[in-house]
């Protein structure tokens, strides 16, 4: 999947738009809610070994964020790496050439649920026995 196609597809099912905020990286695409202003996915070319890959070449890569219990046992996976440039704790990096792209879609839908702005949660009032 071309990066092009992929930046519709986000903006399309998530409803928002590719922002390019960084002038030194204006390829690298930041995905975020409208309500929150969170990122939910980063999408940047990077050189492979930035992920641990024993390559000289530049690879297309999507950070997105995940539970941190699930995180080593993703990283398992084919085409799933720690993060570059981020807490590697709670975020993972994707190695576009390599994952499937349903594994994607699923990652992506899984990032954008955990960085949801959660409403206050309403107090629990106890009746007194």
């Amino acid at each position: 999947m071309n990066l092009s196609t992929l930046t519709d597809q986000i903006e399309q099912r998530y409803h928002t738009q590719a922002e390019y905020p960084w002038a030194k990286f204006p390829d690298y695409a930041v995905f975020r809610h409208q309500n929150n202003r969170k990122w939910f996915a980063i999408l940047m070319v990077v050189e492979a070994s930035k992920i641990g890959l024993l390559k000289e070449e530049k690879i297309s890569v999507m950070n997105v964020k995940a539970k941190p219990d699930e995180i080593g046992s993703l990283r398992m996976m084919k085409g799933v790496y720690p993060a570059y440039h981020m807490n590697k704790e709670h975020w993972i990096s994707l190695n576009l050439t390599e994952i499937e792209e349903g594994l994607l879609f699923e990652l992506l839908d899984e990032s954008f649920s955990l960085t949801i702005k959660k409403p206050p949660q309403q107090r629990l009032h106890k009746i007194p026995l």
